[in-house]
């Protein structure tokens, strides 16, 4: 068992989530968990978000699908890698969650308890 929860596994929780939200591709969901974790300090590394979509990938979570960025070919040349889930991936997604929900549920215990204990 894992001291705290980790940061792998924290990442793709809201991956998780943002896909089930349909919330953009890889750079969008990067940048929107910059922004929710701003104001703890805490700066998603671009490195690790990309190999939890590829883990995910990976495990039959997901699946890819491209297509350009614009809605006009003629000058939007740059292409976007979306993410969906796989026939069976909102049920592996849902007992991934399960899991991680249990990991959270115990390191939130611990540091509510050194936070009483300590403070």
């Amino acid at each position: 068992m894992a001291f705290m929860i980790s940061q792998r596994a924290f990442i793709k929780l809201y991956l998780i989530t943002m896909v089930e939200q349909h919330r953009g591709y890889g750079y969008e969901m990067l940048e929107a968990m910059k922004d929710e974790f701003k104001g703890f300090g805490y700066v998603p590394p671009q490195s690790e978000v990309y190999r939890a979509l590829h883990e995910l990938v990976q495990e039959g979570v997901f699946y890819r699908t491209k297509r350009l960025k614009g809605n006009d070919p003629r000058v939007d040349f740059q292409e976007i890698v979306l993410y969906h889930f796989t026939d069976d991936g909102e049920e592996k997604a849902n007992l991934y969650k399960k899991q991680v929900k249990t990991d959270l549920d115990r390191c939130l215990g611990m540091l509510n308890k050194a936070e009483r204990d300590n403070f």
